[in-house]
């Protein structure tokens, strides 16, 4: 997936740091008026009292912003009787002239983070809708994803995943749509709707990718969009026939599922290459099935390029395959956890793309689910 965009830092927040940021204007005006009543009068270090109530309105609400500069007029006014030639009426005027505007740029900032918080919520119910959460287990499948946006605030993107219980056994799909913003969503949407609707009454796979193969291209019709005037998406169909002991892959342009069996390693790499979505009138409508032994204990890492795209600071791209070869057999959850981990880890927190995967275990016979 080849996108620009901010880059995303991912970090776990230190409550203690937090804390420390929020006390921020207490500490400057406990510095600044120790600093005014110990330091001789003509460093005047009282003139920098206005600071404090700038800075709280950064972190406060209006009320606590004005209550501190109400503090930084008295510790002003208690300077003048021990200093009596500070220019104290002017240092006054300028805290109560700071602190009002200070308070009046705390409302704002209230009042836009509030807009924020109920856009997190809209994006949040879209992510819901669009990347709903996989069921953890069917029949004798165990299944686990994993998203991670790189966009700043960003929820969700181009990349999508789903899962469907049809008759025809567990299909799996996930995929990548080239470009960006709502625009990408939106093309993610197309497909992934279109899936759910046809995953169960399609027979065959190639059937389904001919739907999608419609449906992301009246996308594109319907939606004028000057900076990325045609969509077209990378997609990777699996079915898992229930008890079959096989998967049949349809890989249209997507980078190839890694298949863990009797503790070694396989790329499954297509046999023959078949187009991304919305190619197919300019490189073909050939798609080709490839069929994979998958028995009990075989695990299967379904994933979108953000993944093997993800750099470490000398450039070097990471390196899944031997990444799976050294973790070894893993239960999905703890292999999605690691990888989560490890990815964050390569990159020192800096995720240049979206990054989806989608983790599939047949389970062995009187092994409970989850476990190892």
């Amino acid at each position: 997936m080849i996108r620009t965009g901010r880059h995303r830092r991912h970090r776990a927040p230190n409550g203690g740091s937090r804390e420390t940021v929020l006390l921020s204007p207490v500490i400057l005006t406990a510095v600044i008026t120790c600093l005014a009543f110990a330091t001789p009068r003509e460093i005047a270090f009282s003139r920098l009292l206005p600071a404090a109530p700038a800075l709280a309105a950064a972190l406060w609400p209006v009320l606590p912003t004005v209550v501190l500069g109400g503090f930084c007029l008295l510790a002003m006014i208690g300077l003048s009787l021990v200093y009596t030639d500070l220019g104290t009426p002017y240092t006054a005027a300028a805290i109560v002239a700071v602190t009002l505007a200070a308070a009046y740029a705390s409302h704002l900032r209230l009042q836009r983070e509030e807009t924020l918080f109920q856009v997190r919520l809209v994006a949040d119910a879209a992510q819901k809708v669009l990347l709903r959460p996989l069921p953890r287990r069917i029949q004798d499948i165990d299944i686990e994803s994993l998203y991670l946006a790189a966009q700043e605030q960003a929820r969700i993107g181009g990349d999508f995943y789903e899962v469907a219980d049809t008759p025809y056994g567990v299909r799996l799909l996930i995929g990548d749509v080239r470009g960006k913003g709502l625009s990408a969503v939106g093309a993610a949407s197309a497909v992934i709707n279109c899936f759910r609707e046809n995953a169960y009454d399609q027979p065959d796979l190639k059937g389904i990718i001919h739907r999608l193969e419609t449906s992301i291209g009246r996308y594109s019709v319907a939606i004028l969009d000057p900076d990325q005037p045609e969509h077209f998406a990378t997609a990777l169909i699996a079915e898992i026939p229930y008890g079959g002991g096989q998967v049949r892959i349809l890989n249209c342009g997507h980078p190839p599922p890694l298949l863990v069996q009797d503790g070694k390693i396989r790329v499954l790499e297509p046999t023959t290459p078949s187009p991304p979505l919305n190619l197919a009138s300019l490189l073909g409508d050939d798609y080709s099935v490839d069929t994979v032994a998958f028995g009990s204990g075989d695990q299967l890492l379904l994933y979108t390029d953000g993944v093997t795209e993800t750099r470490d600071r000398a450039g070097q791209f990471f390196p899944l395959p031997d990444w799976m070869r050294e973790v070894g057999p893993t239960p999905p959850r703890e292999l999605l956890d690691r990888l989560h981990h490890d990815l964050l880890h390569f990159s020192d927190g800096l995720l240049d793309d979206d990054i989806a995967a989608v983790a599939v275990r047949c389970r062995q016979a009187g092994v409970p689910p989850n476990s190892g």
